[in-house]
């Protein structure tokens, strides 16, 4: 992909991402992360495994700018294997420009060279569709981010809460009768993932979880087995599970946390839930535990979360622009 930088020939280059631009990216990204106030760190492993990410093609679905031997902006684009619970199919972007670099147009110059190669991988993928869309942060609401977006086409459709909890104590996890609470291992990873596309069916916004890809999220770097949690019945069918993840030294993510519906309204993921809690505490390894929940959830999470001792951290929001069916 070449960029159009705007009349800067001169100052920046850009080129794909690759595995050696990686603490780069990982400097660019944390960095994005405390001047935008989203903490949407990551890890260089982390990013190093998006080289291994199913479908992801980095000559063809990133760019990088830079400014000598700084990554100055960047942005990366991905398109699920499976189109979303309505039959949409959908694409996600993601970058950013480094504070001191804005006002130069480096992030309109990255949208509009990133913007027509999604939206082609996304009619490529899902050619059978009747729409299909790309998806963004916008971040904090007024941000900067948002501004650019808007400019180019995406609207606000959803808000998502980051909450938190401190981790200064056990606390007493519900008993059901049925039901074991444990730590997940490999052979609970398929089980798992049924249940997840099963309990996730009716939730805005999601779709079905391949095979490859829920097994890049079960076996990820940043992934902690040995605090998350899987409810199983006597007969070893998952009832709801709690999956985390290590972004931040000594802060605990809740990746993804579900119960399949014929077992909501009996406290299930609460009890999983609160044995995460409890089990994270005893390790020493955490200080706190987070989430992200949408704020127009239907299934009452963010009641569930209040109820456990999580409270409101920040907001951001989820930005979209539909795309035409077919290439302009």
């Amino acid at each position: 992909m070449d960029l159009d930088l705007h009349g800067h020939p001169s100052i920046y280059r850009s080129a794909p991402l690759s595995a050696d631009d990686v603490p780069a990216w990982a400097d660019l990204v944390n960095h994005l992360a405390v001047v935008d106030g989203t903490e949407e760190f990551q890890r260089v492993d982390d990013l190093r495994a998006e080289f291994e990410r199913t479908g992801f093609d980095p000559l063809r679905d990133s760019l990088a700018v830079w400014d000598d031997e700084a990554m100055v902006a960047f942005g990366v684009f991905s398109v699920p294997p499976t189109t979303d619970n309505d039959g949409n199919g959908r694409g996600y972007l993601q970058g950013g420009v480094r504070e001191s670099h804005r006002g130069r147009g480096l992030g309109s110059a990255l949208l509009e060279t990133l913007l027509p190669h999604a939206a082609d991988l996304v009619r490529e993928r899902h050619a059978e569709v009747t729409a299909s869309y790309l998806r963004a942060s916008g971040g904090l609401s007024g941000s900067s981010a948002q501004g650019l977006l808007s400019d180019h086409g995406f609207r606000v459709v959803r808000y998502y809460n980051e909450l938190t909890r401190p981790l200064n104590g056990t606390v007493e996890v519900d008993t059901i009768e049925g039901v074991q609470l444990v730590s997940p291992g490999a052979e609970h990873a398929e089980a798992t993932r049924l249940a997840h596309n099963d309990a996730f069916r009716d939730h805005w916004g999601s779709g079905p979880q391949s095979a490859a890809t829920w097994h890049e999220h079960w076996t990820g770097t940043s992934r902690r087995g040995e605090v998350s949690t899987v409810a199983l019945t006597t007969e070893g069918t998952v009832l709801a599970y709690v999956l985390c993840s290590e972004w931040v030294d000594r802060e605990l993510y809740v990746d993804i946390l579900g119960t399949v519906r014929t077992a909501r309204g009996r406290g299930v993921a609460q009890a999983a839930l609160l044995r995460t809690i409890t089990e994270a505490a005893r390790s020493g390894s955490y200080d706190v535990i987070a989430l992200g929940v949408d704020s127009s959830s239907q299934t009452g999470a963010t009641r569930l979360y209040e109820r456990v001792g999580f409270t409101h951290k920040l907001a951001t929001t989820s930005m979209q622009r539909d795309l035409p069916l077919t290439s302009s």
